[in-house]
């Protein structure tokens, strides 16, 4: 076959992992009007991924990675804010290359990063035999009119279950906000094992709204279970909640599939309680394909008045498959509430090593089963 004649799938095969998810960031910033950071969030991922980012896509890596369902170890999102400006960010996994954190310590100066507070609870999350799934995880975000920020994922059950209250109330005492444990744990824990934390996330610049983010995942939750974790943020509407539950997940639980998740914001003065609340649904568990999931997405978008165009000139950024094709292109979309801004989050995988099989339509055209 001549070279000009070759299918796209051969063309894509002979690209390194670093290429193909620095085309996909690349687009994804056009899109986002943030065509100045095209060239610098290609660099930042290439430093991210390391030797991996050397690999051929579509070939499993040697070093998995739990950040997506197929073990890429790079996810996009865009971030719809009401204020109608977006963000671009990249939740990565620095893999095969040891110590987890050597990213971090090679992009300091350059990212300008404020890492007093993670030095402060950096032993809790990193020192010892590692037993839960990850230790850190990073997310690269770049703003219109703003330089690249850095935000660090530490995992609460790196030490095992039974210890993971324990991290995360030492970690808030340390960072000073001890005085939101008790709430924290009566609004979010409150179902034995069937909730947990999930991640101690940081945002390491040094603005007043760099924010301590604790996040707890809730298994089989009923919608109840998150409005009662949103309460403890001032202002939030349940409603909200309940809507956003019933568009993209098809109802109000109980939630099967991959679980729900809660974040809580802590800013500057958040002493007692957190200022903002977020929600995430992992949506492909419940649709049979990405393009029930675009729907749903679009209904959101158009309740909360956003532009639905960058929706699908964001898929199309990162992906040129059918959506019927597979499920999990579109694996979770999130709601941010609260004093710190509101908004949406669609995330967007990048599929580099798999595509995961659509699911069966019933004859409505709804999931047969959450997996």
């Amino acid at each position: 076959m001549a070279r000009s004649e070759r299918s796209e799938s051969d063309v894509m095969a002979d690209l390194s992992l670093h290429e193909h998810v620095s085309g996909q960031i690349s687009r994804l910033c056009d899109v986002a009007g943030l065509t100045g950071h095209r060239e610098g969030a290609a660099e930042l991922i290439g430093l991210l991924l390391g030797a991996a980012g050397e690999n051929r896509i579509g070939v499993l890596s040697s070093w998995p990675s739990g950040v997506s369902d197929d073990t890429t170890p790079v996810e996009f999102s865009v971030a719809f804010d009401t204020n109608g400006k977006y963000a671009v960010r990249v939740l990565g996994e620095t893999v095969g290359t040891f110590p987890e954190w050597h990213f971090l310590d090679s992009v300091a100066d350059r990212l300008r990063l404020a890492t007093d507070r993670f030095e402060a609870i950096r032993d809790l999350f990193l020192a010892g035999e590692r037993q839960g799934e990850f230790r850190i995880w990073y997310s690269l975000i770049f703003r219109p009119d703003t330089p690249a920020r850095l935000k660090v994922y530490l995992n609460p059950q790196v030490s095992g279950p039974s210890r993971a209250v324990d991290l995360v109330v030492e970690g808030m005492r340390r960072l000073g906000i001890e005085r939101a444990c008790a709430p924290v744990l009566a609004s979010a824990l409150t179902r034995g094992t069937l909730d947990r934390f999930s991640f101690f996330a940081l945002d390491l610049d040094g603005t007043a709204q760099a924010r301590v983010k604790l996040y707890v995942t809730h298994e089989a939750a009923e919608v109840a279970d998150v409005v009662r974790a949103a309460s403890l943020v001032a202002g939030i509407d349940p409603m909200r909640i309940q809507e956003f539950c019933a568009i993209l997940g098809g109802g109000y639980g109980p939630f099967q599939g991959r679980p729900l998740i809660s974040s809580y914001s802590f800013v500057g003065g958040d002493d007692d309680r957190p200022s903002s609340y977020g929600l995430y649904l992992p949506i492909r568990s419940y649709v049979p394909d990405d393009e029930v999931a675009r729907a749903r997405v679009l209904a959101v978008l158009a309740q909360y008045d956003m532009n639905s165009a960058i929706l699908d000139e964001s898929i199309a950024a990162v992906s040129a498959r059918p959506l019927r094709a597979g499920v999990g292109l579109i694996p979770h979309i999130s709601l941010r509430l609260g004093a710190s801004g509101s908004g949406i989050t669609v995330y967007l995988s990048s599929e580099a090593y798999s595509v995961m099989p659509p699911r069966g339509r019933s004859v409505l055209g709804l999931v047969s089963s959450a997996q």
